[in-house]
Protein backbone atom coordinates (compact mmCIF):
# COMPACT_ATOMS: atom_id res chain seq x y z
CA UNK A 1 0.00 0.00 0.00
CA UNK A 2 1.75 3.17 -1.21
CA UNK A 3 0.80 6.69 -2.21
CA UNK A 4 0.82 8.12 -5.71
CA UNK A 5 -0.19 11.07 -7.90
CA UNK A 6 -3.38 9.26 -8.86
CA UNK A 7 -4.92 12.03 -10.93
CA UNK A 8 -2.68 11.08 -13.84
CA UNK A 9 -5.00 8.16 -14.48
CA UNK A 10 -7.76 10.49 -15.75
CA UNK A 11 -5.32 11.86 -18.32
CA UNK A 12 -4.29 8.33 -19.26
CA UNK A 13 -7.97 7.55 -19.82
CA UNK A 14 -8.25 10.60 -22.11
CA UNK A 15 -5.09 9.49 -23.92
CA UNK A 16 -6.49 5.98 -24.44
CA UNK A 17 -9.80 7.38 -25.67
CA UNK A 18 -8.15 9.56 -28.32
CA UNK A 19 -5.18 7.17 -28.92
CA UNK A 20 -2.79 10.10 -28.85
CA UNK A 21 0.51 8.54 -27.81
CA UNK A 22 -0.18 5.52 -29.99
CA UNK A 23 -0.18 7.96 -32.91
CA UNK A 24 3.21 9.20 -31.77
CA UNK A 25 4.68 5.73 -31.60
CA UNK A 26 3.54 5.13 -35.17
CA UNK A 27 5.30 8.22 -36.52
CA UNK A 28 8.53 8.08 -34.50
CA UNK A 29 11.32 5.76 -35.63
CA UNK A 30 12.66 3.46 -32.93
CA UNK A 31 16.44 3.85 -33.10
CA UNK A 32 17.12 1.18 -30.50
CA UNK A 33 19.10 -1.78 -31.85
CA UNK A 34 19.12 -4.06 -28.80
CA UNK A 35 16.65 -6.90 -28.19
CA UNK A 36 16.14 -6.32 -24.47
CA UNK A 37 14.11 -3.10 -24.58
CA UNK A 38 12.00 -2.90 -21.43
CA UNK A 39 9.53 -0.24 -22.60
CA UNK A 40 7.74 0.40 -25.86
CA UNK A 41 8.22 3.71 -27.64
CA UNK A 42 4.66 4.76 -26.75
CA UNK A 43 5.37 4.12 -23.08
CA UNK A 44 8.52 6.26 -23.12
CA UNK A 45 6.63 9.03 -24.91
CA UNK A 46 3.86 8.84 -22.30
CA UNK A 47 6.39 9.12 -19.49
CA UNK A 48 7.97 12.19 -21.09
CA UNK A 49 4.66 13.95 -21.74
CA UNK A 50 2.79 12.95 -18.57
CA UNK A 51 5.79 13.76 -16.38
CA UNK A 52 5.88 17.30 -17.75
CA UNK A 53 2.12 17.61 -17.34
CA UNK A 54 2.50 16.68 -13.67
CA UNK A 55 5.14 19.36 -13.16
CA UNK A 56 8.31 17.26 -13.46
CA UNK A 57 10.12 19.00 -16.30
CA UNK A 58 13.60 17.51 -15.74
CA UNK A 59 14.81 14.08 -16.80
CA UNK A 60 16.34 13.62 -13.33
CA UNK A 61 12.82 13.42 -11.90
CA UNK A 62 12.43 10.02 -13.59
CA UNK A 63 14.45 8.39 -10.79
CA UNK A 64 11.47 9.00 -8.48
CA UNK A 65 8.68 8.85 -11.04
CA UNK A 66 9.75 5.41 -12.27
CA UNK A 67 8.53 3.99 -8.94
CA UNK A 68 5.26 5.95 -8.84
CA UNK A 69 2.30 3.52 -9.25
CA UNK A 70 0.25 5.94 -11.35
CA UNK A 71 3.18 6.63 -13.68
CA UNK A 72 3.82 2.89 -14.01
CA UNK A 73 0.20 2.42 -15.13
CA UNK A 74 0.56 5.36 -17.51
CA UNK A 75 3.63 3.78 -19.15
CA UNK A 76 1.94 0.35 -19.22
CA UNK A 77 3.24 -3.13 -20.17
CA UNK A 78 6.21 -4.23 -18.07
CA UNK A 79 6.22 -1.01 -16.07
CA UNK A 80 2.99 -2.02 -14.29
CA UNK A 81 4.65 -4.86 -12.39
CA UNK A 82 8.18 -3.45 -12.51
CA UNK A 83 9.17 0.18 -12.91
CA UNK A 84 8.97 2.93 -15.48
CA UNK A 85 12.04 4.20 -17.33
CA UNK A 86 14.93 5.50 -15.23
CA UNK A 87 16.59 8.88 -15.62
CA UNK A 88 19.36 7.44 -17.79
CA UNK A 89 16.83 5.73 -20.07
CA UNK A 90 14.77 8.90 -20.42
CA UNK A 91 17.92 10.91 -21.07
CA UNK A 92 18.88 8.63 -23.96
CA UNK A 93 15.30 8.66 -25.25
CA UNK A 94 15.02 12.45 -25.36
CA UNK A 95 18.54 13.61 -26.21
CA UNK A 96 19.68 10.75 -28.45
CA UNK A 97 16.69 9.04 -30.08
CA UNK A 98 14.19 11.89 -30.39
CA UNK A 99 16.84 14.41 -31.44
CA UNK A 100 17.54 12.48 -34.65
CA UNK A 101 16.41 14.70 -37.59
CA UNK A 102 13.65 12.35 -38.75
CA UNK A 103 12.25 11.95 -35.23
CA UNK A 104 12.43 15.67 -34.50
CA UNK A 105 10.50 16.35 -37.71
CA UNK A 106 7.87 13.75 -36.74
CA UNK A 107 7.67 15.19 -33.23
CA UNK A 108 7.06 18.66 -34.69
CA UNK A 109 4.08 17.30 -36.66
CA UNK A 110 2.65 15.43 -33.68
CA UNK A 111 0.65 18.32 -32.09
CA UNK A 112 -1.26 18.73 -35.36
CA UNK A 113 -1.97 14.99 -35.54
CA UNK A 114 -3.29 15.05 -31.97
CA UNK A 115 -5.56 18.00 -32.82
CA UNK A 116 -6.86 16.12 -35.86
CA UNK A 117 -7.90 13.24 -33.60
CA UNK A 118 -9.72 15.67 -31.31
CA UNK A 119 -11.48 17.28 -34.28
CA UNK A 120 -12.64 13.84 -35.44
CA UNK A 121 -14.75 13.77 -32.24
CA UNK A 122 -15.83 17.44 -32.45
CA UNK A 123 -15.41 18.83 -35.97
CA UNK A 124 -14.99 22.63 -35.99
CA UNK A 125 -16.63 24.90 -38.56
CA UNK A 126 -14.27 27.85 -38.06
CA UNK A 127 -10.59 27.92 -37.11
CA UNK A 128 -8.80 31.05 -35.93
CA UNK A 129 -5.00 30.87 -35.90
CA UNK A 130 -2.97 33.16 -33.64
CA UNK A 131 0.77 33.36 -34.25
CA UNK A 132 3.11 34.83 -31.66
CA UNK A 133 6.69 34.52 -30.47
CA UNK A 134 8.04 34.29 -26.95
CA UNK A 135 11.32 34.11 -25.09
CA UNK A 136 12.86 31.18 -23.21
CA UNK A 137 15.71 32.58 -21.06
CA UNK A 138 18.94 30.57 -21.00
CA UNK A 139 21.51 30.51 -18.23
CA UNK A 140 24.44 28.61 -19.69
CA UNK A 141 26.26 27.94 -22.94
CA UNK A 142 23.29 26.39 -24.76
CA UNK A 143 23.82 26.11 -28.48
CA UNK A 144 21.84 28.77 -30.37
CA UNK A 145 21.10 30.99 -27.39
CA UNK A 146 21.83 34.69 -27.91
CA UNK A 147 21.05 38.07 -26.43
CA UNK A 148 17.73 39.52 -27.60
CA UNK A 149 17.43 43.27 -27.25
CA UNK A 150 13.63 43.26 -27.30
CA UNK A 151 13.37 40.92 -24.30
CA UNK A 152 16.58 42.19 -22.70
CA UNK A 153 18.02 38.75 -21.92
CA UNK A 154 19.97 35.84 -23.35
CA UNK A 155 17.39 33.40 -24.59
CA UNK A 156 15.86 31.23 -27.28
CA UNK A 157 13.08 32.80 -29.37
CA UNK A 158 10.41 30.13 -30.06
CA UNK A 159 7.45 30.71 -32.40
CA UNK A 160 3.94 29.36 -31.69
CA UNK A 161 0.66 28.95 -33.59
CA UNK A 162 -2.49 28.49 -31.47
CA UNK A 163 -6.09 27.91 -32.45
CA UNK A 164 -9.01 29.66 -30.79
CA UNK A 165 -9.36 26.85 -28.21
CA UNK A 166 -5.81 27.35 -26.98
CA UNK A 167 -4.26 24.24 -28.57
CA UNK A 168 -0.69 24.55 -29.86
CA UNK A 169 -1.06 23.80 -33.57
CA UNK A 170 2.67 23.97 -34.21
CA UNK A 171 5.77 25.47 -32.64
CA UNK A 172 9.44 25.83 -33.49
CA UNK A 173 12.53 26.64 -31.46
CA UNK A 174 14.71 29.39 -32.96
CA UNK A 175 17.97 31.11 -32.13
CA UNK A 176 17.65 33.91 -29.61
CA UNK A 177 18.62 36.79 -31.89
CA UNK A 178 16.23 36.19 -34.83
CA UNK A 179 13.36 38.49 -35.79
CA UNK A 180 9.95 37.71 -34.30
CA UNK A 181 8.54 36.69 -37.69
CA UNK A 182 11.54 34.64 -38.80
CA UNK A 183 10.56 31.22 -40.27
CA UNK A 184 6.86 32.15 -40.14
CA UNK A 185 6.12 30.24 -43.35
CA UNK A 186 7.74 27.00 -42.16
CA UNK A 187 5.53 27.09 -39.04
CA UNK A 188 2.28 28.42 -40.50
CA UNK A 189 2.09 26.70 -43.90
CA UNK A 190 1.80 23.09 -42.60
CA UNK A 191 -1.03 24.15 -40.30
CA UNK A 192 -2.92 25.88 -43.13
CA UNK A 193 -2.35 22.88 -45.42
CA UNK A 194 -3.85 20.57 -42.79
CA UNK A 195 -7.06 22.62 -42.67
CA UNK A 196 -7.28 23.25 -46.40
CA UNK A 197 -10.72 22.11 -47.59
CA UNK A 198 -11.81 20.77 -44.18
CA UNK A 199 -13.23 23.89 -42.49
CA UNK A 200 -15.65 26.49 -43.79
CA UNK A 201 -13.57 29.49 -42.79
CA UNK A 202 -9.99 29.99 -41.69
CA UNK A 203 -8.73 33.17 -40.01
CA UNK A 204 -5.33 34.50 -38.96
CA UNK A 205 -4.33 37.10 -36.37
CA UNK A 206 -0.87 38.49 -35.74
CA UNK A 207 0.90 41.45 -34.16
CA UNK A 208 2.99 44.07 -35.93
CA UNK A 209 5.91 41.66 -36.35
CA UNK A 210 3.93 39.89 -39.09
CA UNK A 211 3.01 43.07 -40.99
CA UNK A 212 4.78 41.83 -44.09
CA UNK A 213 3.48 41.82 -47.69
CA UNK A 214 4.63 38.21 -48.08
CA UNK A 215 2.36 37.23 -45.19
CA UNK A 216 -0.59 39.12 -46.71
CA UNK A 217 -0.09 37.51 -50.11
CA UNK A 218 0.17 34.02 -48.62
CA UNK A 219 -3.03 34.46 -46.60
CA UNK A 220 -4.92 35.94 -49.54
CA UNK A 221 -3.81 33.09 -51.80
CA UNK A 222 -5.21 30.64 -49.22
CA UNK A 223 -8.49 32.61 -49.05
CA UNK A 224 -7.97 33.27 -45.33
CA UNK A 225 -9.39 36.20 -43.45
CA UNK A 226 -6.76 38.09 -41.46
CA UNK A 227 -6.23 40.99 -39.08
CA UNK A 228 -2.63 42.08 -38.49
CA UNK A 229 -1.49 45.08 -36.53
CA UNK A 230 0.20 47.69 -38.71
CA UNK A 231 2.99 49.94 -37.38
CA UNK A 232 2.05 53.62 -37.48
CA UNK A 233 3.66 56.03 -39.94
CA UNK A 234 3.10 59.59 -41.13
CA UNK A 235 0.87 58.60 -44.07
CA UNK A 236 -1.44 56.57 -41.82
CA UNK A 237 -1.55 59.39 -39.27
CA UNK A 238 -2.55 61.86 -41.99
CA UNK A 239 -5.39 59.58 -43.09
CA UNK A 240 -7.07 60.03 -39.69
CA UNK A 241 -5.87 63.54 -38.94
CA UNK A 242 -9.41 64.74 -38.32
CA UNK A 243 -9.69 62.29 -35.40
CA UNK A 244 -6.40 63.36 -33.81
CA UNK A 245 -7.44 66.95 -33.10
CA UNK A 246 -8.28 67.60 -29.47
CA UNK A 247 -12.00 68.35 -28.99
CA UNK A 248 -12.88 71.95 -28.25
CA UNK A 249 -13.75 72.72 -24.64
CA UNK A 250 -13.01 70.96 -21.39
CA UNK A 251 -11.70 67.37 -21.72
CA UNK A 252 -14.29 64.71 -20.94
CA UNK A 253 -14.16 62.60 -17.78
CA UNK A 254 -14.79 59.38 -19.70
CA UNK A 255 -12.77 57.63 -22.39
CA UNK A 256 -13.91 58.29 -25.96
CA UNK A 257 -13.24 55.87 -28.80
CA UNK A 258 -13.47 56.44 -32.56
CA UNK A 259 -12.97 54.15 -35.55
CA UNK A 260 -12.04 54.79 -39.16
CA UNK A 261 -11.60 52.63 -42.26
CA UNK A 262 -9.69 53.52 -45.41
CA UNK A 263 -7.67 52.08 -48.28
CA UNK A 264 -3.87 52.20 -48.07
CA UNK A 265 -0.94 50.94 -50.14
CA UNK A 266 2.62 50.98 -48.87
CA UNK A 267 5.52 51.18 -51.31
CA UNK A 268 6.36 47.50 -50.80
CA UNK A 269 2.78 46.36 -51.46
CA UNK A 270 1.59 45.26 -54.87
CA UNK A 271 -1.95 46.49 -54.22
CA UNK A 272 -3.93 48.59 -51.78
CA UNK A 273 -5.53 46.99 -48.74
CA UNK A 274 -8.07 47.95 -46.14
CA UNK A 275 -6.76 49.52 -42.94
CA UNK A 276 -8.87 50.04 -39.82
CA UNK A 277 -7.84 52.65 -37.26
CA UNK A 278 -8.85 52.94 -33.61
CA UNK A 279 -8.43 56.25 -31.78
CA UNK A 280 -8.93 56.51 -28.02
CA UNK A 281 -8.95 59.71 -25.96
CA UNK A 282 -8.29 58.94 -22.28
CA UNK A 283 -8.93 61.41 -19.45
CA UNK A 284 -5.77 63.15 -18.26
CA UNK A 285 -3.73 62.24 -21.36
CA UNK A 286 -2.53 64.88 -23.79
CA UNK A 287 -2.39 62.71 -26.91
CA UNK A 288 -4.72 60.08 -28.29
CA UNK A 289 -3.88 56.37 -28.37
CA UNK A 290 -3.87 55.18 -31.96
CA UNK A 291 -3.75 51.69 -33.44
CA UNK A 292 -3.90 50.43 -37.03
CA UNK A 293 -4.97 47.00 -38.30
CA UNK A 294 -4.59 45.79 -41.89
CA UNK A 295 -7.32 43.34 -42.88
CA UNK A 296 -9.22 41.77 -45.75
CA UNK A 297 -12.41 41.40 -43.69
CA UNK A 298 -15.48 43.32 -44.81
CA UNK A 299 -17.15 43.58 -41.40
CA UNK A 300 -17.57 47.02 -39.72
CA UNK A 301 -14.44 48.68 -38.35
CA UNK A 302 -15.43 48.25 -34.71
CA UNK A 303 -15.99 44.50 -35.19
CA UNK A 304 -12.63 44.16 -36.96
CA UNK A 305 -10.87 45.72 -33.97
CA UNK A 306 -12.82 43.54 -31.55
CA UNK A 307 -11.84 40.44 -33.50
CA UNK A 308 -8.18 41.49 -33.54
CA UNK A 309 -8.13 42.27 -29.80
CA UNK A 310 -9.07 38.67 -29.04
CA UNK A 311 -5.53 37.82 -30.18
CA UNK A 312 -4.46 38.71 -26.65
CA UNK A 313 -5.64 35.30 -25.45
CA UNK A 314 -2.63 33.78 -27.24
CA UNK A 315 -0.36 35.70 -24.88
CA UNK A 316 -2.31 34.25 -21.97
CA UNK A 317 -1.82 30.72 -23.32
CA UNK A 318 1.91 31.36 -23.63
CA UNK A 319 1.94 32.45 -19.97
CA UNK A 320 0.16 29.22 -19.04
CA UNK A 321 2.73 27.20 -20.96
CA UNK A 322 5.49 28.98 -19.07
CA UNK A 323 3.86 28.73 -15.67
CA UNK A 324 2.05 25.39 -15.66
CA UNK A 325 4.12 23.30 -18.10
CA UNK A 326 7.48 25.08 -17.64
CA UNK A 327 8.23 24.99 -21.37
CA UNK A 328 10.98 27.58 -20.90
CA UNK A 329 13.05 24.88 -19.15
CA UNK A 330 15.43 24.32 -22.10
CA UNK A 331 18.65 23.49 -20.31
CA UNK A 332 20.26 20.92 -22.64
CA UNK A 333 23.59 21.74 -24.28
CA UNK A 334 22.64 21.09 -27.92
CA UNK A 335 20.03 23.01 -29.88
CA UNK A 336 18.40 19.81 -31.21
CA UNK A 337 17.87 18.42 -27.70
CA UNK A 338 16.27 21.68 -26.58
CA UNK A 339 14.05 21.64 -29.68
CA UNK A 340 12.89 18.16 -28.61
CA UNK A 341 12.17 19.40 -25.10
CA UNK A 342 10.03 22.26 -26.46
CA UNK A 343 7.97 19.82 -28.56
CA UNK A 344 7.46 17.51 -25.59
CA UNK A 345 6.35 20.45 -23.46
CA UNK A 346 3.92 21.48 -26.22
CA UNK A 347 2.43 17.96 -26.25
CA UNK A 348 2.01 18.08 -22.46
CA UNK A 349 0.35 21.48 -22.77
CA UNK A 350 -2.05 20.20 -25.44
CA UNK A 351 -2.97 17.14 -23.38
CA UNK A 352 -3.82 19.41 -20.45
CA UNK A 353 -5.79 21.75 -22.69
CA UNK A 354 -7.72 18.85 -24.24
CA UNK A 355 -8.79 17.86 -20.75
CA UNK A 356 -9.89 21.42 -20.03
CA UNK A 357 -11.87 21.89 -23.25
CA UNK A 358 -13.27 18.37 -23.73
CA UNK A 359 -13.70 16.67 -20.38
CA UNK A 360 -14.22 19.23 -17.62
CA UNK A 361 -17.71 19.74 -16.10
CA UNK A 362 -19.24 23.20 -15.83
CA UNK A 363 -18.01 23.61 -12.27
CA UNK A 364 -14.38 23.22 -13.36
CA UNK A 365 -14.46 25.15 -16.65
CA UNK A 366 -12.71 28.26 -15.22
CA UNK A 367 -9.72 26.22 -14.04
CA UNK A 368 -6.35 27.14 -15.46
CA UNK A 369 -3.76 24.52 -16.39
CA UNK A 370 -2.03 25.20 -13.08
CA UNK A 371 -5.31 24.51 -11.24
CA UNK A 372 -5.77 21.31 -13.23
CA UNK A 373 -2.32 20.13 -12.23
CA UNK A 374 -2.65 21.06 -8.56
CA UNK A 375 -6.24 19.83 -8.13
CA UNK A 376 -6.47 16.88 -10.51
CA UNK A 377 -2.95 15.50 -10.99
CA UNK A 378 -0.92 16.23 -7.86
CA UNK A 379 -3.43 14.86 -5.39
CA UNK A 380 -2.90 11.92 -3.09
CA UNK A 381 -4.02 8.40 -3.88
CA UNK A 382 -3.71 5.17 -1.90
CA UNK A 383 -2.86 2.16 -4.04
CA UNK A 384 -4.24 -1.23 -2.96
CA UNK A 385 -2.96 -4.23 -4.92
CA UNK A 386 -5.06 -7.36 -5.14
CA UNK A 387 -4.46 -10.60 -6.96
CA UNK A 388 -6.36 -9.61 -10.11
CA UNK A 389 -6.69 -5.84 -9.95
CA UNK A 390 -5.26 -2.64 -8.47
CA UNK A 391 -7.45 -0.02 -6.77
CA UNK A 392 -6.56 3.67 -6.52
CA UNK A 393 -8.28 5.39 -3.59
CA UNK A 394 -8.31 9.10 -4.49
CA UNK A 395 -8.29 11.92 -1.99
CA UNK A 396 -11.29 14.29 -2.17
CA UNK A 397 -9.29 17.34 -1.10
CA UNK A 398 -9.86 19.24 -4.35
CA UNK A 399 -11.84 16.90 -6.62
CA UNK A 400 -14.94 15.25 -5.23
CA UNK A 401 -16.07 11.75 -6.11
CA UNK A 402 -18.93 13.15 -8.22
CA UNK A 403 -16.68 15.59 -10.09
CA UNK A 404 -14.17 12.85 -10.88
CA UNK A 405 -17.00 10.60 -12.08
CA UNK A 406 -18.31 13.40 -14.30
CA UNK A 407 -14.84 13.81 -15.84
CA UNK A 408 -14.63 10.09 -16.64
CA UNK A 409 -18.14 10.19 -18.10
CA UNK A 410 -17.24 13.08 -20.42
CA UNK A 411 -14.13 11.20 -21.52
CA UNK A 412 -16.18 8.08 -22.21
CA UNK A 413 -18.51 10.09 -24.45
CA UNK A 414 -15.54 10.96 -26.64
CA UNK A 415 -15.00 7.34 -27.59
CA UNK A 416 -15.57 6.52 -31.23
CA UNK A 417 -18.71 4.46 -31.95
CA UNK A 418 -18.07 0.73 -32.42
CA UNK A 419 -17.50 -0.51 -35.94
CA UNK A 420 -20.56 -2.05 -37.58
CA UNK A 421 -20.69 -5.81 -37.52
Amino acid sequence: MITSDGGLLAYRELDDTLTLTDTGSDTLADARTGKNGRHRLAGLLRQSVFGRLAGYEDVNDADRLCRDPAMRWVVGDRAITGSAASASQMGRFETKWLSRPENLAALTNLPGQWIEKVHQRRPPKVIVLDMDSSESPTYGEQEGSAYNGHFGCTCYHPLFVFNQLGDVERCALRFGNVHSANDWRAVLEPVVARYRGTVKRLYFRGDAAFANPEVYEFLEAEDMGYTIRLPANRVLQDKIGYLLKRPVGRPPHEMRRYFASFSYQAQSWKKSRRVVAKVEWHPGELYARVGFVVTNLTRPAERVVTFYNQRGTAEQWIKEGKGAIKWTRLSCRTFAANAVRLQLHALAYNLGNFMRTLAMPKAAEPWSLTSLREKLVKIGAKVVSHGRYVTFHMAEVAVSRQLFADILLLIARLRAPPAPA
